[in-house]
């Protein structure tokens, strides 16, 4: 990656620092060669989609991955929670945090399911189980928490809330394919941690291609509720459970063989993108770390994680600069860093119309979805890039001030009026 960092920063006139975009969550590909003789395989069998042997094959691996008895593929991770929740008969109210991915409120709104914005702790950035509680009424059915990051939710505290209501508890795992649940999870029978994918009733991960692992787009519920597994293989499928028999409502979450291909392919490669995820993460603790206002979200080292999100906390008091300002600098220097997850799900719509008040209920995540950034990471990032991404940050933090005046479209005291569109998107 070209990459020429010039004594005056772009959103002040200078010329962008990478030549490229660098993006938050570029696709790993993995061997592109293993990936092309198993489409030349699916290719020759003429076998593209209805539960193929690479989708098979790819279910097998996702469940010894997550140590769970099933693993139901689905066309994408959207998919596979609208599926669970309705094959788990959720209605009424459901509780789930406001800070996330917009898609896991949509899957129970879609199924006119009231999603119930929680706040989450501000040192996990997941459902605080003592906000939970609150919440609870005579509607509610379920709840779904999400390990954000990749960090686990605190699957132990939720599991002792919904026994005692007599609720249904589940997780969107989107983000935590491969990382371990807490250390007091862990099964004293096996040799190995217990890994995330298998706590609650079910969960859900995403193969986006955005994500550590990728089916170009695809996604997966795991369950050791072998009823439930079942009734969702029929859901996918339409209900068909023969030829001609349709035993279920359904609808067609189906993954096709050449997404199951890629699952497999990344798969085979997971280790080699985690590492390098590993690397990013220790190099921008490493770079950014030392600098006040920058706190980077941490990762435990010790036990199985993907390290696919690299995140901050930007505090607008010690550093001088809000996340906004950071992210447009770096935005200016073709370095797309990505403000997760901001405003909050309860100010996007429709809630943002039908529950006016939540943000009122919700402290933290609105103070998270205003200082939380993400940064580019993967196998396309070297620390080369790392190095020259921290250095632009520690430029704009020393010239905040005309970092604040050319934000506010106002020429920057002693240097020529910024092009600022000339670095932007």
């Amino acid at each position: 990656m070209s990459r020429t960092i010039e004594p005056n920063l772009a959103i002040l006139g200078g010329t962008p620092a990478f030549s490229e975009k660098l993006h938050v969550g570029r696709p790993n590909v993995g061997d592109k060669a293993r990936l092309m003789g198993r489409i030349e395989d699916l290719f020759d069998r003429r076998w593209l989609t209805n539960n193929g042997p690479y989708v098979q094959a790819f279910e097998r691996r996702v469940a010894e991955m997550t140590g769970t008895r099933h693993c139901v593929a689905m066309a994408n991770g959207t998919i596979g929670l609208e599926i669970m929740i309705r094959a788990a008969g959720l209605k009424g109210e459901v509780i789930v945090p406001s800070f996330t991915f917009v898609a896991t409120a949509h899957a129970l709104q879609w199924q006119e399911i009231r999603p119930v914005f929680c706040d989450v702790d501000p040192d996990t950035h997941c459902l605080d189980p003592d906000r939970v509680e609150e919440l609870i009424t005579p509607s509610t059915t379920g709840i779904i928490g999400v390990h954000l990051w990749g960090h686990p939710a605190a699957a132990d505290r939720l599991q002792a809330i919904a026994d005692r209501h007599g609720l249904q508890l589940m997780f969107d795992a989107a983000h935590a394919f491969g990382c371990a649940a807490t250390p007091d999870l862990d099964r004293p029978s096996e040799d190995r941690p217990r890994m995330l994918g298998s706590l609650g009733r079910a969960e859900v991960f995403s193969f986006h291609a955005t994500k550590v692992v990728n089916c170009f787009e695809g996604g997966a519920v795991t369950t050791d509720d072998s009823e439930l597994a079942e009734t969702m293989r029929l859901m996918r499928n339409f209900g068909f459970a023969g030829k001609d028999q349709v035993d279920h409502v359904g609808s067609n979450g189906k993954m096709s063989e050449v997404s199951a291909a890629m699952g497999l392919t990344s798969l085979d490669a997971y280790e080699d993108f985690v590492e390098a995820n590993r690397r990013n993460y220790v190099a921008y603790r490493r770079h950014l770390g030392a600098i006040d206002g920058l706190s980077i979200f941490p990762h435990d080292e010790s036990r199985p994680h993907n390290f696919h999100y690299v995140v901050f906390e930007v505090d607008e008091r010690a550093c001088g600069l809000d996340r906004d300002a950071l992210v447009a600098v770096l935005e200016a220097e073709n370095v797309l860093a990505r403000r997760y997850f901001h405003p909050g799900t309860h100010r996007m719509e429709p809630y943002r119309s039908s529950q006016p008040q939540a943000h009122l209920v919700l402290p933290r995540t609105e103070c998270l979805s205003q200082r939380v950034m993400t940064l580019p990471t993967g196998g396309t990032i070297s620390e080369e890039d790392i190095r020259a991404i921290s250095e632009i940050v520690r430029r704009a933090i020393e010239a905040r001030t005309e970092v604040r005046e050319a934000l506010a479209g106002r020429a920057p005291s002693g240097a020529a009026a910024p092009a600022l569109a000339s670095g932007r998107d």
